[in-house]
């Protein structure tokens, strides 16, 4: 299976969050439109709303570093007949992972914060135990790379301790606070020893609160001082500015996708997923570091871009090599079999055993709420998959056959 998945007074502070002498990063530049490539994707987009696979969706593609595939199509919400626009904001689910992973890093370039740092120099109080009850160290680094021996609660069945303590994966309407949500996951036992294994966990909000704790400053405005202010993005947030432009959100049924309500679970094979839509314009939620951003595509593209190219300006290309390296091995599969992960996403090691297109080196992930990207960095490619259909534009068939037409198949 694929992956996806503040106070008003610190939205304030957002807009002050830029030093004045950080120049934002260009976006991608424009290009001329590639015929051919349009229209084989523009097939797919067509099908998959034709099939009511999707409500939504924007897709862009870029090519050494310039545009050649923008388009916005199907309905925003289709309630209200209202068409998708390029410029829709979406919930970004684990679209966000990438944006906070990108802030840790530069911490650890500031000297701030040490991968090899335990993570109870931040958090005190956060001890979790194996089940034969030790207590071992977990580091910064193995959050990052999920493998600290925690789990996410959409990918346990209900019997599971995460459900039982009422663990919030961060996309759903749960009313406590990130200081709760951690004390209450810090009582659940590890699935393994840390460093043991991989498995895809709530690692990324725990170092939100470490975020939080080592720099004195909420997750929002680190995020806005490190990573969407300096691009010059205005839109990706933990909440969002202009409640107008978020697009409704729906999940896959027959006949056609069902519109969510909040804390709705939706079925993801033997689990679930509990949705809140309303959590992206509610400042009192607390800011999910894997999961709580909204953004447009646009902002997403921007930030791979960046990255892509070596991560000026704010990221030394140093770091962004080492976010781009295989940290657990390819037997991890990640996204499958031949799959990997760096910093903030999957890396693909071996193309053949994936069955992929995409060059070794690809990195991948994408969202919950219906999204997926990845960055061919041999082929200079950047592709943006963002949907408000749940699951179908995480990891249906609409996401292999974008993939594929990108690349000619």
């Amino acid at each position: 299976m694929r992956p996806w998945i503040s106070s008003l007074a610190v939205a304030a502070s957002l807009a002050l969050a830029v030093p004045s002498h950080a120049a934002p990063a260009p976006p991608a530049v424009a290009a001329a439109p590639d015929a051919a490539l349009a229209a084989r994707l523009d097939k797919v987009v067509d099908t998959a709303l034709a099939e009511h696979r999707l409500v939504g969706t924007v897709v862009l593609v870029a090519r050494d570093g310039k545009v050649v595939y923008r388009r916005a199509a199907g309905l925003a919400d289709r309630e209200a007949n209202s068409p998708m626009r390029e410029d829709a904001v979406f919930r970004f689910s684990s679209v966000t992972k990438p944006f906070v992973t990108a802030a840790v890093m530069k911490l650890v370039e500031d000297g701030v914060l040490s991968l090899d740092d335990p993570v109870t120099k931040w958090l005190p109080d956060f001890r979790p135990k194996l089940v034969d009850g030790t207590q071992p160290v977990i580091t910064l680094r193995q959050l990052l790379t999920h493998t600290s021996g925690l789990t996410y609660g959409l990918a346990e069945k209900p019997s599971h301790p995460y459900h039982q303590l009422g663990v919030s994966d961060g996309v759903d309407n749960s009313g406590i606070t990130l200081d709760e949500n951690l004390r209450r996951l810090s009582q659940a036992p590890l699935a393994f020893p840390p460093g043991s294994a991989w498995r895809y966990s709530l690692a990324i909000d725990v170092l939100g609160s470490v975020i939080e704790k080592a720099s004195g400053k909420s997750l929002p405005q680190v995020v806005a001082e490190t990573v969407t202010g300096p691009l010059g993005l205005t839109d990706a947030g933990f909440v969002a500015r202009d409640p107008a432009r978020l697009t409704a959100a729906y999940f896959n049924a027959q006949p056609a996708p069902k519109r969510m309500t909040d804390n709705l679970d939706v079925s993801l094979g033997d689990t679930a997923v509990r949705f809140a839509p309303g959590r992206a314009a509610d400042n009192t939620a607390f800011p999910s570091g894997g999961a709580g951003m909204v953004g447009t595509a646009g902002d997403l593209l921007t930030l791979l871009e960046t990255l892509r190219k070596g991560g000026a300006p704010i990221l030394k290309a140093s770091t962004v090599a080492a976010m781009m390296k295989d940290q657990v091995g390819a037997q991890a599969a990640t996204q499958g079999a031949g799959w990997g992960f760096g910093y903030g996403w999957a890396v693909l090691d071996d193309p053949a055993v994936a069955k992929t297109p995409q060059a070794a080196g690809t990195l991948a992930w994408g969202g919950v709420y219906g999204h997926n990207w990845f960055v061919d960095p041999k082929n200079r490619l950047t592709v943006v998959i963002m949907t408000n259909t749940a699951f179908e534009g995480m990891n249906g068939p609409f996401t292999t056959q974008v993939r594929d037409a990108v690349y000619g198949r």
